[in-house]
């Protein structure tokens, strides 16, 4: 009885300590909102953004253009040539913004468009901005064109121990995280999809690359992509920077000699002469024959408030489930993370029965950067395999297509996207995974487009391609992994090592799925 006495005074404690710095942290929250913005108005002939999208859209009225963006080269080159073609406003908002080459050189062309006058809103969520991060986007915020927002963020900044107690007393919060991506040039270019900002994504990393995809757009789906930032920019949920950080970690001086430096080194030059001769191919991929243009076309998210796990009526999922679940012929899913549960293999068993065909591509151990959610994902495998569901998985040495500027050949899966029945598609954050699900914010665009669809298929089946995957069978009731015409078959998560194999068999046994 003393121990089971013990064991409640500490439940009852630690719950009025969580109860006071929730209330505590929503009091600060309070005070240090910033003031409401909104995204500025697009115009004629305001800015040559203007007048090259203008001239586009009006040919194709109350159409959007779409263009994927698969090359990881190409993705930063698309995204720096939109800030250096800016000239009214950038909104940007991130899961994270690495401080490494390309996101260096990347904030080095945000700074340039704040130099020529151009408003510019940053919004990052707090999860990967701590440390050395508030530095950095402190001294950003110190320009008079430059804001930025960190989403739910942390009270706690200098102290990893205080910044870990807090996450604890306000776990049922803290957890939650934003993880949407767009990059948005003057309301009239907007890029969306599965790429955060840093190396590994724009082919900058010399260990491994990701393999991902975004969509470049013009026209209605810009404005959506707007209103989208602006409901968060304007939430209760995020703060300005400013009133987390200390005033003398606002060296604009620094960051800009930092940033020279870097820019000058050779790999920099490198890439800086990349995006010299990508500038006008570039500009020409904008150019009305690289688009799909579309009415139907969607981008949709999660409200911030899906954080306080409020309003699941508007969450991300009640959307994109309908269409999933509206198959009959085909259903191709690419998802890094990849954990269906319960619910997510009875909906595409029950696609399987209706006659369509369900193909899905993840990660292999070996090339997974998260083994904790393979341990999740492994004990569906052979569920799925018996109920007609195709499995692929990417092998940590492919590398399809140009993804490496320095080299490296090994890639792990990023994309998060599907097709339906070979004419709808997505792209954009949402994993299959309890964590897109229930927890994080999310956003993509859906679109019903024949030629876009065949496209983002044509992707998917270089992806699952045996020299590029792994594909899935029970051969004997044994998991077996075949890969390239005349190698011999695998029985054991090939490429991975023992530590990996070890980690994601031990998380696989814990009770973490619905964090995952």
């Amino acid at each position: 009885m003393r121990v089971a006495k013990i064991i409640l005074i500490g439940l009852v404690l630690f719950a009025l300590a969580s109860w006071l710095t929730v209330y505590v942290y929503g009091r600060f929250a309070a005070q240090a909102r910033g003031a409401p913005s909104e995204a500025l108005a697009v115009a004629e002939n305001g800015t040559a953004l203007d007048r090259v999208v203008a001239a586009q859209t009006a040919r194709h009225p109350d159409m959007s253009g779409l263009r994927l963006v698969s090359d990881n080269i190409d993705a930063f080159a698309v995204r720096a040539h939109a800030a250096r073609a800016a000239g009214r406003s950038l909104d940007l908002q991130y899961y994270y913004w690495r401080d490494d080459l390309t996101g260096s050189l990347l904030g080095r062309e945000i700074l340039a468009a704040a130099d020529r006058g151009v408003r510019v809103r940053l919004l990052l969520d707090d999860i990967n901005s701590r440390g050395d991060g508030d530095d950095i986007y402190a001294a950003y915020d110190s320009h008079p064109n430059i804001e930025v927002r960190l989403f739910n963020p942390a009270m706690s900044r200098d102290s990893a121990l205080g910044r870990g107690i807090e996450m604890i007393l306000r776990a049922v919060t803290v957890t939650r995280r934003m993880h949407n991506k767009a990059f948005i040039a003057d309301g009239r270019v907007a890029i969306v999809g599965g790429r955060n900002i840093g190396d590994a994504y724009f082919g900058a990393s010399d260990t491994a690359n990701f393999r991902d995809l975004d969509v470049s757009m013009v026209g209605p789906a810009v404005g959506e992509t707007s209103a989208i930032f602006d409901r968060f920019w304007n939430s209760p949920l995020a703060l300005p920077i400013r009133s987390l950080s200390d005033p003398e970690q606002r060296s604009l001086s620094k960051l800009r000699a930092r940033l020279e430096g870097l820019s000058a080194s050779e790999a920099a030059q490198r890439y800086l002469s990349h995006l010299e001769e990508a500038a006008n191919a570039a500009a020409e991929r904008a150019a009305e024959p690289r688009y799909h243009w579309t009415a139907e076309v969607q981008v949709v998210s999660d409200p911030p408030e899906k954080v306080l796990d409020v309003g699941q009526q508007s969450w991300l999922d009640q959307a994109i489930n309908p269409v999933i679940t509206s198959a009959t012929r085909t259903l191709e899913i690419t998802s890094p993370y990849f954990i269906p549960g319960d619910e997510g293999v009875l909906t595409l068993r029950t696609l399987v029965e209706r006659g369509a065909k369900v193909t899905v591509l993840t990660n292999s151990l070996a090339a997974t950067d998260v083994a904790a959610v393979h341990g999740a994902y492994a004990p569906y495998r052979e569920t799925l395999l018996t109920d007609g569901v195709d499995l692929f998985e990417l092998r940590a040495e492919s590398a399809p297509g140009r993804i490496s500027l320095f080299g490296s050949s090994n890639a792990s899966l990023h994309t998060k996207a599907f097709t339906v029945d070979q004419r709808t598609g997505f792209i954009g954050s949402f994993n299959f995974d309890p964590r897109s699900i229930a927890l994080n914010t999310e956003m993509g665009v859906l679109f019903d487009d024949a030629e876009l669809t065949a496209e983002v298929r044509r992707e998917f089946a270089t992806h699952i391609a045996p020299n590029h995957s792994y594909h899935l069978t029970l051969e004997n009731d044994t998991l077996t992994w075949t890969g390239e015409p005349g190698a011999a078959p695998e029985y054991n998560e090939p490429g991975a090592s023992i530590w990996r194999k070890f980690v994601a068999t031990f998380t696989g046994l814990l009770p973490l799925e619905s964090q995952l």
